[in-house]
C-alpha cells in the first residue's frame, strides 16, 4: 500500500465475528484475513467488552498487539497497556448501596481481574455462581467506600424487578442472564475514538466488524460498519455491508470484496 490515505484501522469483535461461539477458537479464514491486513499495512485491533485481564490472553495467543478492551475503558497499543479506567465510582457506590438496601446481592470487582467482593453469600443464594471463572472473597466489613475504585458491579435483580432499582440507568450495564445485571463499561466507540487519538487515526479510516447487540454502540455514521451474516438483525440493520456468516469465511471474503488485502 503506497499511499497514507489508503491506510483503514479495523476493529474486530472477538465472540461470533473472529470467532466461532461453539468453540471460542478463532476461525482460520479470519486468522489468515487479519494477517493479509497487516501486510497490507493496517491497523488492525480487537475491539471487545472483554477485561484486559480475559482479552490479552486471546490477542497474546493469537498475535493481536492492538486493542481496545473492557468495554472501550481499556487501550492496549503494540503489546503495552496504556490505559485501563474503571467506571464511574460515584455512581457505582450509590447503586451499591441501594442494591444492597433492597435486599438484592451485589458482587463488585475493584480491581482488572477474576476477583469479586462481597459481604455475605447472598448473591449466590439468589442467582448461584457466576458462569466463568471468578474468585469469591466474602468479607462481612467489606464496604466499596474503603477504595478509590470499582470496576464492575453484579447484581441479583431479576429483570422483572429492574424497576424496583431506581438509580439502574445512571451506570451503562448490560444482562446477559435473566437473574443478574452487569454494571461494566459500554463504550466501544469511544475506546475506538481514544485510541484514534493515541495512533493518529481519522474516524473516516475506521471499519468496525461486530455481530451482536452489544456492538452496536461502535457502529457509528463516522465509521464503515460491517455486521457478521450470523449477527443479529438489529445489528445488520445498522451495517453498511453484511458480510457472510463467520464460518463461511465472512470476514475474509469482505476483506476481499472491498480490495483492502
Amino acid at each position: 500500500m503506497d499511499k497514507k490515505q489508503d491506510k483503514k484501522y479495523f476493529f474486530f469483535d472477538i465472540d461470533g465475528t473472529l470467532t466461532d461461539r461453539t468453540t471460542g477458537l478463532i476461525v482460520p479464514s479470519a486468522r489468515e484475513a487479519v494477517r493479509k491486513l497487516e501486510e497490507a499495512g493496517h491497523f488492525v485491533s480487537l475491539a471487545t467488552g472483554r477485561a484486559f485481564y480475559k482479552a490479552v490472553p486471546f490477542a497474546e495467543k493469537h498475535g493481536f498487539k492492538n486493542m481496545v478492551c473492557n468495554g472501550g475503558h481499556g487501550i492496549y497499543i503494540d503489546g503495552s497497556l496504556r490505559e485501563n479506567r474503571p467506571i464511574d465510582y460515584d455512581r457505582a457506590l450509590a447503586i451499591y448501596r441501594e442494591a444492597i438496601s433492597l435486599g438484592y446481592g451485589v458482587l463488585a470487582a475493584m480491581d482488572d481481574s477474576k476477583k469479586v467482593y462481597a459481604r455475605d453469600f447472598r448473591f449466590i443464594e439468589q442467582v448461584g455462581p457466576r458462569q466463568e471463572p471468578t474468585t469469591y472473597i466474602i468479607d462481612d466489613t467489606f464496604d466499596p467506600a474503603d477504595y478509590d475504585k470499582i470496576y464492575k458491579l453484579y447484581i441479583s435483580v431479576p429483570e422483572e424487578e429492574e424497576d424496583r432499582l431506581t438509580l439502574l440507568d445512571t451506570l451503562g450495564h448490560m444482562r446477559f442472564v435473566r437473574d443478574y445485571v452487569m454494571f461494566q463499561p459500554d463504550e466501544k466507540k469511544d475506546g475506538i475514538l481514544r485510541m484514534l487519538e493515541l495512533t493518529g487515526g481519522d474516524p473516516s479510516s475506521v471499519v468496525v466488524f461486530g455481530d451482536d447487540t452489544n456492538d452496536m454502540v461502535m457502529f457509528d455514521p463516522a465509521f464503515y460498519c460491517v455486521a457478521m451474516g450470523n449477527g443479529s438483525e438489529e445489528l445488520k440493520a445498522k451495517a453498511d455491508y453484511i458480510a457472510a456468516r463467520n464460518l463461511e469465511d465472512g470476514i475474509y471474503r469482505a476483506c476481499q470484496e472491498h480490495g483492502w488485502f
